[in-house]
């Protein structure tokens, strides 16, 4: 208080200025000037056990020593920032207040969501040791080096480039959408026209531009390579299948770093071609050059339904297309026209089947973590958040026991013999809800893929990933029930919960995917549901 008293006493106000006096007089100070304050004692409580322990240092070598948790080497694997380290810690502790005592930790995905970044455990004297417990690899014993200055500057300059990106799409779309329009009556309305469509094209253009430009660079790439479970399932089915392979010609549509090319071509193939539209292709050709490939694996860079192929007919087509809910982005469109435009009569597709399911989302900390969250901003009211919350799709990893009925596939495509008409559809679903849940929060969409070896191969509708597997087929899930891929699942969060559904309650509804007006590349989904008769509901979100 006196030091507010201060801030606002009035210089020209001299009435006060005996006690500002005493309040500046130190004369009767002497002596306090050798008392310490005393060192303040902190408790810092285990991740797994209600011990409790003086220092953060000492509690996280009891559970690195006891447990197997070492966050050190976890902050080391998966590089994390301060605020990694936060949400690391709260998911652990989440985890285990679950009932989970010894949570994965096997992947940054785990951990990433926001809602993390809210302490679990109410004034963790841990969350505030964190600087101290790193404080020797701060302090030099482990220095950044330049090249780790270098590589955040460009992930820094890279977030700001996509969020320009954004911000410039965004723009020219709404500036299209508010252009008044040109009566039809003035002589020169044709001209108008013409020109207000060549203005769409042109911000058409700019956006697909900024779409493959986005996969010119490093981040992208790696963590789709760092994604075990997509890149083992390619590289063990073209391994496991060399005789497919064998004295073929493989296309490869967007072949980003060439990786998948250089499996074919290490499986026997005998031609590679390798197409990609982003500058990414360049480094794509580095790799092959590198590798000793260069004469099996040919890069070209443009657009599929553009560049000037060098052969007529391919064996088999390659291709890593998959977006978040499967159809984000929009590249499956241009793999089915290299397969009706290049791929011979009895060639391959690799792979060869994919499948959206969906599953109910129940009893979830998902949707206090992402809309109750904005009520309370350390202390503020931040609900303004909200406005349009409920209407993004969200990309989460979700726990499998939060899904209140067994999965079913709502879409199934056969990549040999799917149209680019089938992409734009709606597809019901029947799902029967489990015993234990109470409230309907919103629904998960994944999808599974699998690897045929034919064309003429069946694969029985409603087939999973785990099914496949068993079947002695090459398969891979992006679901709950599987290890985190890149994809995660999507996540659609109703507006408001549906209570009273009990076991064996059916939820029938309809999934629609379209793709976005002015951006193809993204999606509006629809989803319609009822328990049983009842009227339906339904609700639009983007992903975008």
């Amino acid at each position: 208080m006196a030091a507010q008293s201060l801030a606002n006493h009035d210089p020209d106000d001299l009435s006060d200025t005996s006690s500002v006096s005493d309040i500046l007089d130190t004369r009767n100070d002497e002596g306090w000037e050798d008392v310490e304050q005393d060192e303040e004692s902190i408790t810092v409580v285990s991740l797994f056990k209600d011990q409790t322990f003086p220092s953060a240092k000492e509690m996280l070598n009891n559970c690195r020593d006891n447990h197997g948790f070492d966050i050190w080497k976890l902050r080391q694997e998966f590089d994390l920032d301060f605020l990694g380290l936060i949400r690391l810690v709260n998911y652990v502790r989440s985890s285990v207040k679950a009932g989970n005592t010894r949570p994965d930790v096997s992947s940054k995905l785990l951990f990433e969501d926001e809602q993390y970044l809210k302490p679990v455990l109410e004034d963790d004297a841990l969350l505030f040791s964190l600087d101290d417990v790193f404080e020797d690899s701060a302090s030099g014993a482990a220095p950044t080096t330049e090249v780790e200055q270098l590589r955040e500057e460009l992930t820094s300059l890279q977030s700001q480039f996509t969020a320009y990106r954004e911000q410039v799409q965004s723009a020219l779309l709404n500036r299209l959408d508010d252009s008044p329009a040109t009566p039809a009556s003035s002589s020169k309305a044709p001209a108008a026209q013409s020109t207000n469509q060549s203005s769409k094209q042109e911000a058409s253009d700019n956006i697909e531009a900024g779409y493959f430009e986005s996969y010119s660079y490093n981040a992208i790439h790696e963590s789709m390579i760092k994604d075990t479970i997509r890149t083992d399932a390619y590289r063990d089915f073209i391994y496991d299948h060399k005789e497919l392979f064998k004295d073929k010609v493989v296309l490869d549509v967007g072949c980003g770093t060439g990786i998948l090319s250089m499996f074919c071509a290490k499986a026997g193939a005998k031609s590679v071609i390798a197409v990609d539209n982003s500058a990414i292709i360049d480094k794509a050709r580095e790799n092959v050059f590198r590798n000793g490939l260069q004469d099996k694996v040919r890069c070209l860079r443009g657009k599929i339904e553009e560049v000037q192929m060098p052969v007529p007919k391919v064996d088999i087509i390659v291709s890593e297309w998959m977006g978040y809910g499967l159809l984000y982005e929009s590249m499956f469109d241009s793999v089915i026209y290299a397969r009706d435009r290049y791929l011979a009569d009895d060639g391959l597709m690799v792979p060869s089947y994919a499948a959206l399911r969906i599953a109910p989302l129940a009893d979830s900390d998902l949707k206090a973590s992402h809309i109750d969250f904005w009520r309370d901003v350390y202390g503020f009211d931040m609900t303004a958040m909200l406005e349009k919350a409920n209407e993004e799709a969200l990309v989460r990893v979700v726990d499998e026991k939060e899904l209140a009925a067994e999965s079913v596939a709502f879409l199934e495509l056969d990549l040999h013999t799917t149209q680019v008409g089938d992409l734009v559809f709606t597809k019901p679903f029947n799902l029967k809800w489990k015993e234990g849940f109470k409230s309907l929060e919103g629904f998960v969409a994944w999808f599974d893929i699998i690897f045929g070896t034919s064309k003429s191969q069946n694969i029985k509708p409603g087939t999973t990933a785990k099914e496949a597997k068993s079947q002695g087929l090459t398969a891979f899930s992006t679901g709950p029930h599987s290890q985190a891929t890149h994809w995660q699942q999507v996540i659609f969060l109703i507006e408001n919960s549906q209570d009273e559904l009990t076991a064996g309650d059916e939820v029938n509804g309809e999934v629609t995917y379209v793709k976005k007006d002015g951006k193809e590349r993204s999606l509006d989904i629809e989803i319609s549901w009822a328990k049983g008769q009842e009227k339906a509901q339904k609700q639009l979100w983007v992903l975008d």
